[in-house]
């Protein structure tokens, strides 16, 4: 079991910053892949980001060039670094692990709002 905590929303002005944070309950470096995904009002869940702990780092389009994903291997977290947001980035962000031998996202934790004014 890996229990996941989500910090760091809240509410911004458009092209402003965030940085979220997702702490594992368990060492988790090297045997999970880490993902945020993200859930606006009235849409599907969507995803933003992967990385398998420093490597192999993916983003959605929407994304690039804009968020940065990362991972402190020691403090078992994984952070967003959210930048120029845009009203449209308006979301519940969670955060996501599954094993690197498994396509499921086995577990997630129970979300953080942000939120961004135009």
């Amino acid at each position: 079991q890996v229990q996941l905590v989500e910090s760091g929303g809240g509410s911004v002005q458009a092209g402003g910053s965030l940085r979220l944070s997702c702490a594992a309950s368990r060492r988790t470096f090297g045997s999970y892949h880490m993902g945020w995904f993200r859930q606006a009002p009235g849409k599907e869940r969507e995803f933003v980001a992967v990385t398998s702990w420093g490597t192999n780092t993916q983003y959605a389009d929407f994304v690039k060039g804009r968020f940065t994903i990362s991972s402190d291997n020691a403090k078992n977290t994984v952070y967003l670094q959210m930048n120029s947001l845009k009203p449209e980035d308006t979301a519940v962000y969670y955060c996501a692990a599954r094993r690197v031998e498994s396509f499921e996202w086995e577990y997630g934790g129970q979300g953080t709002q942000v939120t961004v004014s135009s």
